[in-house]
């Protein structure tokens, strides 16, 4: 199908696709312009291989104008499954899941219908998003099974790796009673947002059987939350009850909730999506093959009418269902700006939508075909996007640590100090347009050094470092962690970081554990509490407490960019602009990237300090000091003026 023929099917602009459900009836509709005709099969399980499985009952749907089939079956079918067979001119014939479900049974083979308001968890009404200041966000990442699975969680064992595990509020290191764990240990790191790494239903991990891993980047059912997370699999209901749970306790504990999407592509080139309407959903070159622009076989053609609709329906569906607080695009240039900022200007029409977060990876896995002249949303489409549209910037994080994909390549904290030129930049966001980067606000920029992609910090750091002990809590290594955090949250933008990183997460050298196994996955609790990793998680804690009291330091309430100070050498400092000509309460900030001390100027006036490199936080310490200050190896030093 091409771009003139995909345009000429009809468009389809109610918001009722799908299994609508009431207690006297369901009506089922599927935009499927190009079939034949439509069956809907019930049955009273998601498999056959279930106690109690039974074929229900077969429904024609009829053709009900703009492409879309419809029946409306009477009685009551709260937690009966569907699927829907679909013929073809020619004589083919497609057996799919409804794309609009919203849940599903055993592994996503079948959709299942749902009273959502009953499969809520208790006092989901009052759940409310929290209300969080632009200066005081940072995004914690972590996969559902990572955050808890550890046998010292804390947390009940039914509930280790699952939804469930975000619940209990109190969880300490082997039920301790002291070393705090999961939410508990989260309500005190001072991050506000903790971002999900894919939870709609995945298709590579057997949810029937215990154990399976998966990040989760293979997406089946895009409005099912993923069953392996569920205490309960095979009824679709507990897990849409239990996703929301968990939502929710992140809100009582003050903590956004962040969704990773993979909206860019399908696991299966033959996805449900492509067996409704073939030829539409899948993106094509000019000559007929399918695009792999995500590098696993096929992209969704977010240009073309209803594939833009159902990304935007989805979006929203999570937002008002879920309550979510924002969503990171999985390679997001391998959608179309106007699809992006469709799906933002669709948010911000919900109640306090405005506060929900979009951001999005600026690149794609390989070479695609977009049609109609559609803009890809790279690193060039910036000025194109809304200014709440923000990306990750894949060059402040290789020039702090080393470029990611060169194990040995090293960055401004770890032997490169010439990277320098590169932190000039990121300082204030990239806003004065270096490398084509063209932003129009500070919090677009997702500044950070590490994400479930590639090494953990504390791997790269070893890599470059050629240290052999990953285990081994390395005085320059924690130096160079120090410093590389100390740089990502005093530079302006959304502050972004791994799971885990602040208390030098290793998964020994693996860059790619996307299968798993997942012990090597599984957040390390007791490695947090260990005396050297935690004191440098209080140092994260005190760098993220300084931004919250010092707005200014972050960018986002339109502060212009910071007074970049003269230093010699690799040194860099910068003041952040204020107001007025009193220089109380301004902050000054100093990076050293050398194995060795060295002086820095100072800016007029009295100072005393709030980080040295190694302890952080918001009570000034230290003697007084003007004129000049000598920084302490591989360092960032913030100082206050009196």
């Amino acid at each position: 199908m091409n771009w003139q023929q995909a345009c000429e099917l009809p468009y389809y602009d109610a918001n009722d696709l799908g299994a609508v459900w009431s207690p006297a009836q369901t009506v089922f509709k599927l935009w499927a312009p190009t079939a034949s005709a439509v069956t809907l099969q019930l049955y009273a399980t998601g498999t056959d291989a279930e106690p109690g499985a039974a074929h229900l009952g077969s429904h024609a749907l009829q053709a009900a104008g703009q492409g879309v089939w419809a029946a409306t079956v009477p009685g009551d079918l709260n937690g009966v499954y569907y699927v829907y067979q679909l013929q073809f001119p020619g004589g083919r014939t497609a057996e799919a899941v409804d794309p609009y479900a919203r849940a599903a049974g055993a592994n996503g083979q079948r959709g299942m219908v749902i009273d959502l308001a009953a499969a809520a968890p208790d006092g989901w009404q009052d759940d409310r998003r929290p209300d969080i200041p632009a200066h005081a966000r940072c995004v914690w990442e972590v996969h559902v099974a990572d955050f808890s699975a550890d046998a010292h969680s804390g947390v009940p064992e039914a509930w280790r790796g699952t939804y469930l595990g975000f619940v209990p509020d109190d969880t300490t290191l082997d039920g301790d009673g002291r070393h705090p764990t999961c939410v508990n240990y989260l309500k005190q790191l001072g991050v506000t947002h903790v971002q999900l790494q894919p939870i709609f239903d995945y298709a590579t991990v057997d949810e029937t059987a215990p154990g399976g891993y998966n990040w989760g980047y293979d997406p089946l059912n895009y409005n099912v939350p993923e069953g392996s997370y569920a205490t309960n699999a095979f009824d679709g209901a507990v897990r849409v009850r239990e996703c929301r749970a968990m939502v929710a306790a992140l809100h009582r504990a003050g903590l956004g909730v962040i969704m990773d999407v993979v909206y860019n592509h399908t696991y299966y080139t033959d996805s449900w999506l492509e067996r409704t309407v073939p030829g539409y959903w899948n993106r094509q070159w000019p000559d007929g093959r399918t695009t792999n622009g995500s590098g696993c076989g096929n992209d969704l053609a977010s240009e073309r009418p209803m594939v833009r609709k159902y990304l935007v329906d989805s979006v929203l569906y999570w937002a008002r269902e879920y309550h979510v607080d924002g969503f990171r695009f999985d390679l997001m240039a391998l959608e179309d700006v106007e699809t992006m900022n469709a799906i933002r200007a669709a948010l911000d029409a919900l109640p306090g939508g405005e506060n929900i977060l979009m951001y999005g990876e600026p690149w794609t896995g390989g070479a695609t075909y977009m049609e109609g002249g559609a803009r890809p949303c790279d690193k060039r489409a910036i000025p194109e996007l809304s200014d709440r549209i923000g990306f990750f910037c894949d060059d402040t994080r290789d020039a702090i640590k080393g470029n990611v994909f060169d194990a040995g390549n090293a960055g401004y904290v770890n032997g490169a100090p010439q990277s320098g030129y590169e932190i000039l930049h990121a300082v204030g966001a990239w806003r004065s347009g270096a490398h084509g980067i063209a932003v129009k606000r500070a919090m677009q920029v997702v500044q950070y050094v590490s994400a479930h992609d590639n090494f953990t910090l504390w791997d790269k750091l070893v890599a470059v470092g050629r240290r052999g002990d990953y285990n081994a809590a390395d005085a320059e290594l924690l130096a160079q962690n120090r410093m590389a955090a100390g740089i990502f949250l005093t530079c302006q933008g959304l502050p972004f970081l791994q799971a885990g990183e602040e208390f030098g997460r290793t998964k020994y050298g693996d860059p790619n554990t996307y299968r798993g196994p997942r012990a090597l996955n599984t957040l390390d609790w007791t490695r947090a509490h260990r005396p050297e990793f935690a004191a440098l998680t209080a140092f994260y804690r005190g760098l993220l407490a300084i931004r919250r009291a010092y707005p200014r330091l972050t960018g986002a309430y339109g502060d212009p960019e910071p007074f970049l100070l003269a230093l010699p050498g690799w040194l860099i400092g910068f003041v952040p602009e204020t107001e007025g000509n009193d220089p109380a309460g301004q902050l000054a900030v100093f990076y050293n990237p050398e194995p060795t001390r060295q002086w820095a100027p100072l800016p007029n006036g009295t100072w005393r300090r709030l980080c040295d490199g190694t302890h952080a936080g918001t009570t000034p310490f230290g003697p007084l000091c003007r004129d000049a200050l000598e920084l302490p190896p591989r360092s960032v030093t913030i100082l206050l003026a009196e």
